[in-house]
Order: C-alpha cells, then sequence, then structure tokens
C-alpha cells in the first residue's frame, strides 16, 4: 500500500482528469492521504503563467514526497517545461485517457479495494470529450490533447447516474471542446445527451462547462430551455469582439454571430465569457470592439486572460502588445465584468431562487450565481434576496 495526494491546474477537464488519476490509484489498493509518498500534479499550460505555477507546484511536491508524477497538459508540451527538477519528479507525457493506468501501474497494484471513488465535491464533474480539432492560432491545447474525440453516451448516463447516486445533487457536462461531442454509432449529439442526461432520476441540477458559440445553434437551445434540470447558465468563449482580431486568432465565427446566436438566451440565461486580451492584432479600436459585444450580448463574469505565446502554435513568436497595455486593457475589462455582475445580482433582490448549499455559508444558484446562505452542505433550499455584498446575494 502506498500513500498518495492529487492536485490540478487549470480548467475543469484538469480536474476530472486528475480524479481519474486518483481513482486508479484507489482501485490499485492505494490510500489518499495529506502527507503522503506519492503525489501527483496535474497540470496547465494555456499561458506562461499556467506553466509556471504548474513548474513550482511540481518542485514543493518533490521536497516533501519519495516521488511525484507530472500529468495533464504541461507534461504533453513539445518543449520540457519541467527539465532541471529533482530526479524523483516523473514527468508523464501521455493523453488524459492514458495517464491513469500508466501512474497506478508505475506505482503498483496491491488488489482492487475501492473500485469507485467518491468525488469531493457537491458538485460532479462528467467528462463527455476531449481533444480539439479547431486549431485556433494561439490555442496549444491541440497539441496536447489531440483531436477531438468522444465518450460512448452509454458511457456517459451511466457514470452520471452513478454519481448522482453517490450524492451528488448536480453534474456538470465537461469537454474541451464540448459542442463537438457526437457518438454517431447510438445516434447521439449533444442537444440529446443533455435531454438524457437531465433526465436522470434524482439529479437536481445539470450543467454545461463552456460552449463555443459555433456549436450554441436551434436544437441546442431547445434542449437547453427543454431539459427542466438544466441550470440558466452558459459559459461561452467570446475570446474578442473584433472581426479582425477574431480573423487573426483563426477563430470560425464573427462578432455579428457570436451576438446573433446568444440573443435567444440573453433574457432566461446568465451568460459568461472568457476574453483573451493583447492578442498581437488587438489595438485600442479592437479592444472597444470586445468591450462592446461583451455589454451588447449581456455577458456578466468574464474570466480574461492576457495573451501568451504558446510554443508550437502560430503566434508562438509574436507578442507587439506591451505588457503594461495588456494590464491596462485587463483592468478595464474586470472591472466590467464587476459591475455586470452585481447588476444582475441585484434583480434578484426581494426574488425567490433555489441554491445548492457546497460550501459552508455559500452557494449558487440556479442560474449560478453565488450566494451567501444558510443549510447544510449538499441541500437544495429556496431563498429569498435581501442586499447585494462584494461576495455575491445575501439570502434571508
Amino acid at each position: 500500500m502506498t500513500t498518495f495526494s492529487v492536485q490540478f491546474l487549470g480548467c475543469k477537464v484538469s480536474q476530472v482528469d486528475a480524479h481519474e488519476v486518483r481513482e486508479a490509484l484507489l482501485a490499485g489498493g492505494h490510500v489518499e492521504a495529506g502527507a503522503a509518498e506519492v503525489a501527483v500534479v496535474n497540470t496547465c499550460c494555456v499561458t506562461n503563467e499556467a506553466v509556471a505555477k504548474s513548474r513550482k507546484a511540481a518542485a514543493r511536491a518533490a521536497r516533501t514526497h519519495r516521488r511525484v508524477y507530472v500529468t495533464g497538459c504541461g507534461a504533453n508540451l513539445a518543449a520540457n517545461a519541467f527539465s532541471g527538477l529533482p530526479g524523483n519528479v516523473v514527468v508523464v507525457p501521455r493523453r488524459s485517457e492514458d495517464a491513469p493506468a500508466f501512474v497506478a501501474g508505475d506505482v503498483g497494484s496491491i488488489g482492487c479495494v475501492q473500485v469507485d471513488a467518491r468525488l469531493d465535491r457537491v458538485r460532479a464533474f462528467v467528462k463527455v470529450q476531449d481533444g480539439c480539432s479547431f486549431s485556433c492560432n494561439f490555442c496549444v491545447i491541440p497539441l496536447v490533447r489531440g483531436a477531438s474525440r468522444s465518450r460512448h453516451a452509454e458511457a456517459v448516463l451511466a457514470e452520471v447516474a452513478r454519481r448522482v447516486a453517490q450524492g451528488h445533487r448536480e453534474v456538470v457536462l465537461t469537454g474541451i471542446n464540448l459542442g463537438c461531442y457526437r457518438d454517431r454509432s447510438a445516434g447521439y449529439d449533444l442537444p440529446r445527451l443533455v435531454r438524457e442526461a437531465g433526465a436522470t432520476p434524482g439529479l437536481a441540477r445539470l450543467r454545461l462547462s463552456s460552449i463555443e458559440i459555433n456549436h450554441v445553434n436551434e436544437e441546442l437551445v431547445a434542449a437547453l430551455r427543454q431539459t427542466p434540470t438544466v441550470s440558466r447558465h452558459l459559459h461561452v468563449p467570446l475570446q474578442s469582439g473584433d472581426d479582425r482580431v477574431l480573423r487573426a486568432m483563426a477563430r470560425r465565427y464573427s462578432s455579428e454571430m457570436f451576438l446573433r446566436r446568444l440573443a435567444p438566451l440573453r433574457d432566461e440565461f446568465n451568460l459568461t465569457s472568457d476574453v483573451i486580451v493583447g492578442f498581437p492584432a488587438e489595438d485600442e479600436r479592437a479592444f472597444e470592439n470586445t468591450i462592446r459585444v461583451a455589454q451588447e450580448s449581456g455577458l456578466t463574469k468574464l474570466h480574461v486572460f492576457p495573451y501568451s505565446p504558446r510554443p508550437g502554435t502560430v503566434t508562438a513568436y509574436d507578442d507587439p502588445v506591451p505588457p503594461a497595455v495588456k494590464r491596462e486593457r485587463s483592468e478595464r475589462l474586470r472591472m466590467l465584468s464587476d459591475a455586470a455582475s452585481r447588476a444582475r445580482w441585484r434583480t434578484k433582490i426581494g426574488s425567490d431562487d433555489v441554491v445548492l448549499v457546497d460550501r459552508p455559508g455559500r452557494g449558487y444558484g440556479d442560474d449560478y450565481s453565488p450566494w451567501l446562505v444558510g443549510g447544510e452542505v449538499g441541500d437544495v433550499v429556496r431563498v429569498r434576496g435581501v442586499a447585494v455584498t462584494e461576495e455575491g446575494i445575501l439570502a434571508a
């Protein structure tokens, strides 16, 4: 028996990948512990900062663990981002579906003790798709995760049912490019998967982690609206609101298309997004277009990322926007995001909502607005908004 710990950096897909390594180690008879012999660090490489944080996490783990396994996107970079670390660090440059078996096999199995490990959160993330075939000019993800591929619908629906049976009240369907989900042999696309996953007995809430605007079509909108358990929240990356920048990024939409596709959802769903600031083609006019589109589309929370050249991409050696300009534009967008979020929160004052309590004193409403609320972790409670604070909506 070996004791182990697992941590992840980056997106929700990285969190799912880390849990799959955790499940493989538990199934091999090993024990999760704080002070462990083996550490797994599932890394991120979406920006230079993410790689630096991943490297620091691996270096810290190397000082306190006998062996450290570095998995995830950072481990698959063409350039060796983890060279020079101590000899007890093992970099695992394998796809997400292959890494758990490699780590578990290298640690060694002592027999099947716990084959169905419960997630350590109220909210369960179920990966239905991995990889991306879009090849945006700035993005390293297709290089480290490979082409788009989907799980069989039967396996996805079985996992959703299993997570609900374990006590998870909310399930989030996640993937690198979620709208590319297809199980052609069984006749499934994402809208059908949403409808059937949402009908799982005992499920309180179903959400999508992120969806490209190209895939927000009439079929998906109908599935989101007509499935009672679907949360009224959708995260749709914008990246830029300027058409010239979008073309330079090799994104597959225009600002007009982004606005048109989101228009049917604006009044009913809380719309959040990602934006890249300081892309090589972005001047002040282009940035102002991003602000305009963010406002016109009704986006609330914006995740703002200063552009960071990634190795192996088309724009790897192109970074003309000064860091100070990136910081200033990022701050302007974050202020816009804060104002839009608070405006939405204020609409909740005097009205009722249903909140899933996911931490002591905190939870999220049906549209993923944050609430300050009582109740036990895991409870689904009906609340009424009485005030807005810096951290969210105060419940009566």
